[in-house]
């Protein structure tokens, strides 16, 4: 990306409304890039991605989901598939959000949109397998003047996001970390707190100890659950969550000069809320 991670994370938001033009070739050919450059997760598991313009098939298909009511006028569609196994969904958010901040830094519009595609018009044009599932889709295209000014009007302030206090902690789920001490991690916390996820439930905390960090999954209560959410959100959308909070601390994280990397080692917590799920940490 040519922008800060930190500018680029802030200036993206769901975008609803699009204009009915095709991308133009630089763009389509930086974002095709980027897709190819995604082979796997940080946690193992190959993913496959492509860039499709949209069809009426398509739109069908996200209408049958009861999400694309809510899209107008998007030309491109970036699908991916990944097979079922340990750290799938994770992988797949984290890959896929590399690709929506890669897009929003061209200055297109992007939104996720989340749900099973695996029987889908996309699902047949990208060739996938039987032992494939396709999590989520990402609508792309360019924002029209009216979706710009919603975002901007909505976005004044953080009054949508949860608490610092309720998302990092330090040594234990039970206390805050304190942000006055960790100045140099701000910017790198400032950016998980605004990563995207399903509903805008942020299901993602975060354990300090030392120069780790343990990824926890706190799931909201009651979300998915109901004959309409069982239809639509098959696949674990708070674990591609998770993954999407992990691309954007790993990319804040190097952008600030934090190396590190992933791994899967339980820690030993002894005061870890009950009902988080770990799913990995970040060892700098």
């Amino acid at each position: 990306m040519k922008t800060s991670v930190h500018e680029v994370v802030q200036s993206r938001y769901s975008c609803r409304n699009y204009l009915q033009r095709p991308l133009e070739d630089a763009q389509r050919e930086a974002v095709a890039a980027m897709l190819a450059s995604l082979d796997a997760g940080p946690l193992g598991n190959p993913c496959r991605f492509a860039l499709l313009a949209a069809t009426q098939d398509d739109r069908a298909a996200l209408r049958g989901l009861g999400t694309y009511g809510f899209i107008k006028g998007a030309t491109a569609f970036v699908v991916g598939a990944v097979r079922p196994a340990p750290g799938d969904m994770e992988d797949y958010g984290y890959c896929l959000e590399r690709a929506v901040l890669e897009a929003t830094d061209l200055g297109l519009g992007t939104c996720w949109l989340g749900g099973t595609f695996t029987k889908s018009s996309f699902a047949r044009r990208i060739g996938a397998q039987p032992d494939e599932v396709i999590p989520a889709v990402v609508a792309l295209g360019y924002p029209t003047q009216d979706s710009r000014k919603h975002w901007l009007r909505r976005s004044v302030g953080s009054d949508r996001r949860l608490p610092d206090s309720q998302l990092f902690f330090e040594g234990s789920s039970t206390a805050p970390l304190n942000l006055a001490l960790s100045a140099d991690l701000a910017d790198v916390l400032e950016a998980v707190r605004w990563a995207p996820s399903a509903s805008n439930k942020q299901p993602w905390r975060l354990i300090s100890s030392g120069r780790t960090w343990h990824f926890y999954l706190e799931r909201t209560a009651g979300y998915g659950k109901g004959l309409f959410s069982s239809l639509v959100m098959r696949a674990d959308l708070q674990r591609v969550d998770m993954g999407i909070a992990m691309c954007h601390f790993e990319l804040a994280a190097r952008e600030a000069g934090l190396v590190g990397r992933w791994v899967i080692e339980q820690p030993p917590l002894d005061t870890v809320s009950a009902g988080w799920e770990y799913t990995a940490s970040w060892i700098g």
